[in-house]
């Protein structure tokens, strides 16, 4: 038998069982991959869509009642700041966030002014697991809105004639986990007074 000749040389039994097992054995892998990728896929959380709907000064005050008195003193200011951040949902996806800043400035023990702002925003958010939703309306959002709230309570500074005030910018981030830590304590807390 000539086994160079065209078609004869793949009459070998042996080496057909050889590429029998291996072309099952590819298939096989084949189809271990695909089906992988297709839990892969299937496995994916869907993509979150985020979107500014508006920004705008839900309130706005300036008060400085020891005027004019306050202005004959020297200055050297002392500043305290209260910052909260507080969420409500509006219709399906679409939620209000609302960043709350006061600003008390002390000049010689004697308050020179107070400015309060509540800095809004409404923000559609689709397709967020909870965990994200969470930080995204804790976080995310807060800090989009900081710095119309930083210039609201300048200019309002400046019109009651006194040095321009800039707040430095605030971890959110920093105030959401400690929001989160609180809460938990508090939860904690409740269930231990239910329990004695």
């Amino acid at each position: 038998m000539d086994l160079s000749a065209p078609g004869l040389r793949y009459a070998n039994p042996g080496y057909l069982a050889y590429n029998k097992n291996f072309f099952n054995y590819l298939r096989g892998l084949i189809t271990i991959m695909a089906e992988e990728q297709e839990q892969k896929q299937n496995n994916q959380a869907p993509e979150a869509h985020f979107m500014i709907q508006r920004i705008y000064v839900k309130d706005l005050s300036f008060e400085t009642t020891n005027a004019p008195a306050i202005f004959q003193q020297r200055w050297e200011p002392e500043l305290s700041l209260d910052v909260n951040t507080q969420h409500a949902l509006l219709e399906e996806n679409v939620y209000e966030v609302v960043l709350s800043i006061t600003a008390t400035v002390k000049n010689q023990k004697n308050t020179a002014f107070l400015v309060e702002v509540h800095q809004a925003g409404i923000f559609t958010i689709q397709g967020a697991p909870k965990d994200q939703l969470d930080h995204l309306l804790g976080s995310f959002c807060p800090s989009i809105l900081f710095p119309y709230a930083r210039e609201a309570i300048t200019t309002e500074v400046v019109r009651g004639s006194f040095p321009q005030l800039v707040l430095a910018p605030i971890n959110f981030d920093a105030l959401y986990l400690q929001q989160k830590e609180e809460q938990k304590k508090a939860e904690a807390s409740k269930q231990s007074e239910q329990t004695h």
